[in-house]
């Protein structure tokens, strides 16, 4: 808190800092790709090492502070459902008391033999009008039965479900609390380094003016910036099955097996024509490591991650997002998770042909190779 009170303080004295704070430089305006409508400033990142880590740290509270929040909304969502299901467990069990004590009247019965008499009575009839009316009998006798073991059955199945579900729904919850709680934590000392930060730079005020803006430029633009490129990224990834089918030399055949091999050069074509945004962007296959780097304008973006093989729900390459580095700045993990959560990037072979299920993955030299196997 005292650290956003310094900065609101601080930032009416913006206009009359800038022009001895920030370095001269022509203004440079992002333009992340067709229909973005996104134009702004990029405010400069100083090279001083006590600057730039303070900028990140900025970054990862805007970033944590907005996982705070995403979390708190889910917790409440959770609570209620929790609430919900509770609720509707109470009323289940409530309702199939009845139920329960009429089916275990019908088991005592047959356990005790008190249906013996009836079978009795119908081998002893002496008449065929007296067999048929006795089994007319015994059969509406054992078809409530039946109904009445059925519907407990189907109750009790289906409280167990509510019970279990609302079982997972609080453990989730405490999970999520935990999160909150450690997150909120994060967020605390952050803000405190931060603060200590700016207290112990040669220029206080100085400092807080730039990380304000800085902090601004990255709420307003920044991360909107970064989302559009991991959206036309996870649109084009839709297509790639389709491009690795089409060209040559880039799925061969070996026996039962298949081997991939995709060039940097041939994806990054690829991509091109997929959206004109990767112009300026290209994928980097090194050892077991993918890198993309792209420009636009004032925004520069690196993206580093690398491929594990996943069995279920359905086979496939997923895309693991290790580091994002915004204009230079390394965000938070908060924010590669969440980008990894909102954004597919990862590759199903079964979308090239159905029965080819991925096997290994690997990269080096420029080449991403994967190992497929027949799969029926």
């Amino acid at each position: 808190m005292l650290f956003r009170s310094s900065l609101r303080r601080l930032f009416a004295a913006l206009l009359l800092l800038t022009c001895t704070l920030l370095p001269l430089a022509s203004p440079v305006y992002l333009s992340a790709g067709p229909g973005s409508g996104l134009s702004a400033s990029a405010p400069a990142v100083p090279d001083n090492e006590e600057t730039r880590r303070l900028l990140e740290q900025t970054l990862s509270s805007a970033e944590i502070e907005r996982e705070i929040v995403r979390i708190t909304a889910e917790q409440q969502a959770l609570e209620s459902e929790v609430a919900t299901l509770t609720r509707q467990s109470a009323a289940k069990q409530t309702a199939i008391a009845d139920q329960q004590e009429r089916a275990g009247a019908v088991v005592r019965a047959y356990y005790m033999g008190e249906r013996d008499g009836l079978l009795a009575a119908l081998l002893s009839a002496k008449s065929i009008s007296r067999v048929l009316a006795l089994y007319d009998y015994y059969e509406i006798i054992m078809g409530q039965d039946r109904d009445t073991l059925s519907q407990y059955e189907t109750q009790y199945k289906d409280l167990k479900k509510t019970i279990a579900a609302a079982q997972r729904s609080s453990e989730e919850l405490a999970g999520l609390k935990t999160a909150l709680q450690e997150q909120q934590k994060r967020v605390l000392a952050l803000n405190e380094e931060i603060e200590g930060g700016i207290q112990a730079s040669t220029d206080p005020e100085r400092m807080g003016v730039l990380l304000e803006e800085f902090s601004k430029y990255w709420e307003n633009i920044g991360i909107h910036e970064v989302k559009t490129y991991f959206k036309a990224l996870s649109s084009a990834m839709k297509h790639l099955p389709q491009f690795v089918q089409n060209r040559d030399g880039v799925l061969v055949r070996k026996g039962m097996t298949y081997n991939l091999a995709l060039k940097e050069e041939d994806l990054n074509e690829f991509l091109v024509t997929q959206n004109t945004l990767f112009k300026d962007f290209a994928f980097h296959f090194k050892d077991n490591e993918i890198t993309a780097t792209g420009k636009s304008g004032g925004l520069s973006l690196t993206l580093t991650g690398h491929y594990t093989i996943q069995e279920e729900p359905v086979n496939g390459l997923m895309f693991h997002v290790d580091h994002v580095v915004f204009n230079g700045l390394e965000l938070p993990d908060t924010t590669r998770q969440a980008l990894e959560e909102e954004f597919d990037l990862s590759f199903y072979p079964s979308k090239i042909v159905s029965f080819l299920h991925a096997t290994e993955v690997s990269s080096s030299d420029g080449v991403l190779h994967v190992k497929l196997s027949l799969s029926f």
